[in-house]
């Protein structure tokens, strides 16, 4: 019935332009691939990836002989020896499909998995079937077999949002493909056939059993010795129940739209080179969980990080303690009242209109159009130098200095070191009543940390 319907699937095509052969096969449709974005950290760490699912058809030559021959060896025995299609693999699934009264099982060799992940869908009939085989011959004739076994490792799910053997090497062993030893690319190899149930995060005993299975086929092959198969048995591989990659997130985020804003359309894949210190990022990462943790019972739900280094370069970024679950970056993008942390640009402002550190002032009553400010410790404290009202971050004094100086200048100031939001120029500005992003904030104080120079 398949060989019928092959035919039917490929009768009406013309005859492929200087082949031999009577029967007419499709002409393969155009393999199409969404360029990434890959992001590294200041020291070259891999902390992300971007755009399409898929990462670039992974190159044979480039790999360890174990990983391909791993994947040979439980998936398709006979893939350098069959002509796309497995005639025996076919009848055995033919078999099994008439004893359950169904399409069960299908055969399929790595070629033809190939032509349904580039072409086809998952529907499990025998019209989709016979266009999978049409399209598996077409490939074979091409590409070479190491480049079709490139498209099926660079295609296939690994689980955990892992696409591709680049992309699994990564997430489960937190290194590239090419460093894989024997038992790690066992352990990718088992995943396939379920990549949630084989998994090794999810399933570590399943994917184990399987991984057996798999080194003893590479042995049954001629992939792997005896005695090859026993070392790999003794490996215990670090398996990342996190994803390596969850850290630096929200950073991630921030630098693609930067990125894409000056690369323009992105129409290959780009490799990006941040300034972020990846270290100093999961301890930041650390300290605000443990921060949010311990005020959790004040009402702390979220918080924020930002950290650069002297000449403005951020070094850690994190958006809120969980990346997967709250996507939102509140250090780029929340808008909270400043508070207090607002007056250095008031006492700049008056410094740059010719005050000094020691210039008196009064901590004393101020009414500005019947507002009153108040002290957050009760009282006022009198006569006192401008350097020690910003020291005990005097209310008074700070409503005061900016109704002298303006406003209007100190909301000035505030935009030229880097606050790009609205700031109100009402009584209370001083005080910090408007809103700024924690960047905003940062990179501002960063003038102050570098000297002078934003």
């Amino acid at each position: 019935m398949l060989i019928g319907l092959l035919a039917s699937a490929t009768v009406s095509l013309p005859p492929l332009p200087g082949l031999p052969g009577a029967v007419a096969l499709p002409a393969l449709p155009p393999i199409e691939r969404t360029p990434q974005v890959v992001f590294v950290d200041r020291n070259g760490a891999r902390i992300g990836v971007r755009g399409g699912r898929y990462g670039p058809a992974v190159d044979i030559r480039g790999l360890p002989a174990h990983v391909p021959a791993a994947f040979v060896a439980i998936e398709d025995r006979r893939f350098y020896s069959h002509p796309g299609f497995d005639a025996a693999g076919i009848a055995r699934a033919a078999a099994a499909n008439l004893a359950e009264g169904g399409v069960a099982q299908g055969g399929s060799t790595i070629t033809q998995q190939v032509a349904r992940l580039l072409f086809l869908n998952q529907d499990k009939t025998l019209e989709r079937k016979a266009r999978e085989v049409a399209l598996a011959v077409q490939l074979e004739r091409a590409f070479t077999k190491p480049q079709i076994l490139g498209l099926y490792l660079s295609r296939i799910n690994f689980g955990k949002g892992a696409w591709g053997l680049e992309a699994a090497a990564w997430r489960y062993f937190n290194k590239p493909a090419s460093r894989l030893t024997v038992r790690e690319a066992a352990m990718l190899a088992s995943i396939p056939k379920s990549p949630t149930g084989y998994n090794p995060v999810d399933q570590p005993a399943r994917n184990a059993e399987r991984t057996k299975l798999v080194l003893d086929a590479m042995v049954e092959t001629g992939a792997l010795s005896a005695k090859a198969r026993t070392a790999a048995l003794k490996e215990s591989p670090r398996v990342w129940t996190r994803a390596p990659e969850a850290s630096a997130q929200y950073f991630v985020d921030w630098m693609d739209a930067q990125a894409r804003r000056r690369a323009g359309p992105v129409r290959q894949d780009l490799v990006v080179e941040t300034t972020l210190d990846l270290p100093l990022e999961r301890s930041a990462e650390e300290a605000l969980r443990s921060g949010v943790a311990r005020g959790a019972a004040q009402g702390v739900q979220q918080g924020a990080v930002v950290v650069l280094d002297g000449s403005g370069a951020v070094r850690a970024l994190v958006g809120g303690t969980d990346h997967l679950t709250a996507p939102y970056n509140r250090a780029t993008d929340a808008r909270r009242q400043p508070g207090s942390a607002f007056k250095p640009f008031v006492w700049l402002t008056a410094l740059e209109a010719g005050r000094t550190p020691e210039t008196p002032v009064v901590d004393e009553p101020v009414d500005i159009g019947g507002w009153s400010p108040a002290n957050y410790e009760p009282g006022f404290q009198g006569p006192m130098s401008l350097e020690t009202a910003l020291a005990r971050s005097i209310n008074t004094v700070a409503v005061r200095l900016a109704d002298e100086v303006g406003r209007d200048t100190v909301a000035a100031t505030a935009r030229r070191l880097g606050v790009s939001t609205p700031i109100p120029t009402t009584p209370a500005m001083a005080l910090g009543t408007g809103v700024v992003t924690p960047m905003d904030l940062a990179e501002s104080y960063g003038a102050f940390a570098a000297g002078g120079r934003q």
